[in-house]
């Protein structure tokens, strides 16, 4: 885990899995973070309670939450398009 001044971060903060390489350490982010890529997920998709508990695929992938994190900035109307539009072009 990443150390913030000294101490692991997953002690403060409650977190969920992120996709990772299989040669680094594993990635986590705050669940107050993943949640809301969550939301949108569920929108577009429907709902998958492991996706953000790891139980499946271990979690979502980075591009996937940036993805869903920018279109969550727009109106509900829009975050398909928004979605789409964000992983057009992306290389993470």
């Amino acid at each position: 885990m990443e150390m913030e001044g000294g101490t692991n971060v997953s002690e403060k903060v409650k977190t969920h899995p992120v996709q990772r390489s299989i040669h680094r350490p594993p990635y986590v982010v705050p669940t107050a973070v993943s949640m809301r890529a969550y939301e949108v997920y569920c929108r577009l998709y429907g709902e998958q309670p492991e996706l953000v508990t790891g139980w499946c695929r271990g979690g979502f992938g980075t591009g996937e939450l940036v993805a869903f994190l920018y279109a969550r900035s727009f109106p509900e109307v829009d975050w398909r398009e928004r979605f789409h539009e964000a992983l057009s072009g992306m290389n993470l």
